[in-house]
C-alpha cells in the first residue's frame, strides 16, 4: 500500500518544517530505517525495546537520522529490525500492546512529533503502535479492495478505541499511487470518498519515481532535485499540515492554549 513510502514523506515534510521528530520503525522489514540512513551498529532496536521498555534501552534503540548530515535540526529513527515479528501474533496480551506506550512515554518530552509506520497486518504490532498513538492514518490504494482494506481497518481502529484507548482517533484516509488519467482510480476514489465521506483525505498522492528515487537513495524528498520531487513534497507539506492541525501540534498547539 505503499505506508512506508508515505511516512517517509511526511518525515521528510516534518524536517523540513523544523519540528522534532521521532520515527518508530516497527515493520520487521525495516525499510524506514534503511531509507532514513540509519547507522545501526552499536544501537539497540525496537524489538530490545519491546521485549523491555525502560528508558535505557529506548534511548539506545533511538539514532539520529543521516539525513541530518550538514543539515540543522533533530529527526531521529527507533531502529527497525526483522526480531519485531517475533512480538506480532494474531492474540497479544494487554500488557504487550502497552508496551511501545510505555516505552515512547520516556522521551516524548524531547520531540514534537512520533510517525510511527506500522507491520503490514493488523495482528499486534500494528495494535500496539494504535495504542501508543493519538491519531492512525490509513494508506490505502485505488484498487478492487481498497474499500474493504481500509474500512477493515477504521473497523480495528474503533475497536482498540473503544476497548483500549478512548484518545484513539482516525486522522483520515491517504490514498497513494493514485494515476489521475486512469478511469479505474477515479472510480475507485469515489467509491472510497461515497463510502468515507471527509475521513479521505486531500491531496491524493500520484505515483511518482520521485518518491522511490529519494528512498532509494536514503534521502528526504524535500531535498530531492525535479519538480516531480517538489510537487510530491507539496502534497506531504499540505498532509502534515492536517496532522499538526488536528493534533494540535507546533503553531497550533500554541494557538490552542490561548
Amino acid at each position: 500500500m505503499g505506508k512506508t513510502t508515505v511516512t517517509l514523506g511526511l518525515a521528510s515534510a516534518a524536517f523540513s518544517r523544523g519540528l522534532r521528530t521521532l520515527v518508530v520503525d516497527l515493520d520487521p522489514q525495516a525499510d524506514v530505517s534503511t531509507g532514513m540512513d540509519i547507522q545501526v551498529a552499536g544501537h539497540l532496536n525496537v524489538a530490545d525495546v519491546l521485549a523491555s521498555p525502560k528508558e535505557k534501552i529506548v534511548r539506545a534503540a533511538i539514532a539520529p537520522s543521516g539525513w541530518t548530515k550538514g543539515r540543522t535540526g533533530t529527526i531521529d529513527v527507533m531502529i527497525g529490525s526483522p526480531s519485531a515479528i517475533n512480538f506480532d501474533g494474531p492474540h497479544p496480551s494487554i500488557r504487550d500492546i502497552w508496551k511501545l506506550e510505555e516505552a515512547l512515554a520516556n522521551v516524548e518530552a524531547d520531540y514534537d512529533l512520533v510517525l510511527i509506520d506500522c507491520a503490514p497486518s493488523l495482528n499486534a504490532l500494528t495494535r500496539t503502535a494504535w495504542a501508543a498513538s493519538d491519531r492512525v492514518t490509513v494508506v490505502t490504494e485505488p484498487g478492487l479492495f481498497s474499500v474493504a482494506a481500509a474500512d477493515r481497518a477504521l473497523r480495528a481502529i474503533e475497536e482498540i478505541r473503544r476497548g483500549l484507548s478512548p484518545r484513539l482517533q482516525p486522522l483520515g484516509i491517504i490514498v497513494n499511487r493514485a494515476r489521475v488519467q486512469s478511469l479505474e482510480h477515479q472510480f475507485r476514489i469515489k467509491e472510497l470518498r461515497d463510502m468515507f465521506g471527509p475521513l479521505v483525505l486531500s491531496p491524493q498522492l500520484p505515483e511518482r519515481t520521485s518518491l522511490q528515487q529519494a528512498q532509494g537513495a536514503a534521502k528526504p524528498l524535500h531535498v530531492w532535485p525535479g519538480e516531480s520531487a517538489q510537487e510530491m513534497a507539496r502534497n506531504f507539506d499540505q498532509l502534515l499540515e492536517r496532522i499538526m492541525r488536528t493534533a494540535k501540534i507546533g503553531d497550533y498547539a500554541e494557538n490552542a492554549a490561548r
